[in-house]
């Protein structure tokens, strides 16, 4: 069964442009199969168990900072992967809308869907700013802005912000020297086993572009938290609408 494509109306800069489609074909075509496993209960090398675990924890954090009873409410799950962030949301009652740029992996994410959910997420390939989409009381971007520079990822969230009345919960590659020096070794692959680079944030500018945005001005961060598991070493955000 072929995955709901969406495409985005209104205009993104040329950078975030470039980025998505890098994203797109490495998700959907270079990575496919290492992605499936890595989101799977197969074995895995210890790298990618360190990465598997810290995905798990943050996913798990993210979930913790949602209301526990989300029936009646809407949620984006904004880079959506395989789905295990939105079965778990759709568990609690919400109506989740879970969008990924890889019709590969959203065909996968409805494959995995559990039986007992079958009607209560509606998969969708395309981007997430798509305001086709409708709006939500809240959005999870788990690791979907972070190989997008610091601009283009905050012009991201306000975009999001636009439809979103309750909180939208994104991470971000955090600035760190230890971060930094893996990300230069990791372009030292050859291109073929190359993911598209990660663009380290500082929470500092993060903050400093949102108050000078208008559609974030309204917005405030809350809750933060780091989650370094070997490779995988990502910051959690929360965003909450005063």
């Amino acid at each position: 069964m072929k995955a709901t494509t969406v495409t985005v109306d209104r205009a993104a800069s040329t950078t975030y442009t470039d980025r998505r489609g890098q994203i797109q074909n490495y998700f959907d075509r270079t990575a496919v199969a290492a992605w499936a496993t890595l989101t799977s209960d197969a074995p895995v090398g210890r790298i990618r168990t360190t990465v598997r675990a810290g995905r798990d924890a943050m996913r798990a954090k993210l979930l913790s900072w949602l209301p526990e009873d989300l029936h009646g409410r809407r949620i984006l799950d904004a880079g959506c992967g395989t789905g295990a962030l939105a079965v778990e949301a759709a568990r609690r009652g919400a109506q989740v809308v879970a969008i990924d740029l890889s019709p590969t992996l959203v065909n996968l994410a409805r494959d995995r869907l559990p039986t007992d959910l079958r009607g209560t997420v509606d998969f969708r390939s395309g981007d997430m700013l798509d305001v086709g989409l409708g709006r939500f009381d809240h959005v999870v971007a788990m690791d979907s802005v972070i190989h997008y520079g610091t601009e283009d990822a905050v012009n991201a969230l306000s975009k999001l912000a636009e439809r979103t009345s309750s909180s939208i919960l994104f991470t971000y590659a955090p600035r760190t020297p230890l971060l930094a020096a893996m990300i230069s070794v990791g372009r030292l692959l050859p291109r073929g086993d190359r993911a598209p680079w990660l663009e380290p944030m500082a929470k500092e500018k993060i903050l400093k572009l949102m108050a000078v945005d208008i559609c974030l001005q309204h917005w405030q961060a809350e809750r933060t938290e780091r989650v370094s598991s070997g490779f995988y070493k990502s910051q959690a955000l929360e965003l909450i609408k005063r």
